[in-house]
């Protein structure tokens, strides 16, 4: 996809540079019509378009272009900072061998380690399980977590009558009308709550099971059909064989006659 022009010592040659990415040609590959672009961005062009990015010249497959191996060498020549100059390395290189210095850097090691410790750090904390609690927590703590101290952990069933577990939160908050106004637990509104998420699950598994089905029919059809196409191709396959067979005992048995008649002409005489 082309390297970054800033980071190169110097004015870049115009003719260096890639007219898609507008960088400085990486592996530059050349259409049958002359013009010349990296390969990262030619190929997937030519690929979705069948054509020159330029819009002169239909292109029917990526075997057309020819890497232009002049021009790369030339462009290899040339001075490029390190990849990582961001982070403090000044080391300025040809860019044949910008690939052996990052290999040496000691900037990318630091790099690599803040990479490793960031993905660690990361790894450490992981969210809480308790269903509504959206709490991230360092992996050492999540179970005395769950277990003590979320809202959304279990705290027995609701005595009222429907049975449900409640959680911490809504055992704190539960109110003592009937009505369940301001947000505790309520019987019916609960009940109402689980009653429509079954309903959308069996809704979902029902769609789901229509949409297998309809798989497994057009699945059937497509093996009926191949079957039939192989039982008539069997058919026709027999009916040659057969005809083959009745064509060949007929030239056995003219065969047999010819031999015998010559040996009962010679008895007769």
């Amino acid at each position: 996809m082309g390297f970054e022009l800033d980071r190169f010592k110097g004015t870049v040659d115009p003719d260096f540079k890639c007219n898609l990415c507008n960088k400085v040609l990486e592996e530059p590959l050349t259409t049958p019509c002359g013009h010349v672009f990296c390969a990262g961005c030619v190929l997937p062009w030519v690929v979705r378009r069948s054509s020159c990015p330029a819009q002169c010249q239909r292109i029917s497959s990526a075997q057309e272009l020819n890497l232009v191996l002049p021009l790369k060498n030339l462009i290899l020549k040339l001075d490029i900072k390190c990849d990582n100059h961001a982070r403090g390395c000044d080391a300025v290189v040809q860019l044949r061998h910008l690939a052996e210095h990052a290999e040496t850097c000691g900037y990318a090691a630091a790099a690599a380690a803040a990479a490793a410790a960031a993905a660690a750090a990361a790894a450490a904390t992981t969210k809480c399980r308790n269903r509504g609690c959206g709490e991230w927590l360092a992996l050492r703590d999540v179970d005395a977590h769950m277990r003590d101290a979320c809202d959304y952990r279990a705290a027995g069933t609701c005595e009222d009558g429907c049975g449900l577990t409640l959680t911490h939160r809504e055992r704190r908050t539960r109110l003592e009308d009937e009505d369940g106004g301001g947000g505790g637990h309520c019987c019916v509104r609960s009940l109402k709550a689980l009653s429509g998420a079954l309903h959308g699950k069996v809704l979902r598994l029902d769609k789901e099971l229509k949409k297998q089905s309809l798989r497994a029919n057009a699945r059937e059809k497509s093996l009926l059909a191949q079957l039939s196409a192989v039982h008539a191709e069997l058919q026709v396959t027999a009916l040659k064989y057969q005809r083959k067979f009745t064509e060949y005992s007929a030239r056995i048995d003219a065969l047999s006659r010819s031999l015998a008649f010559p040996v009962k002409v010679a008895t007769t005489q």
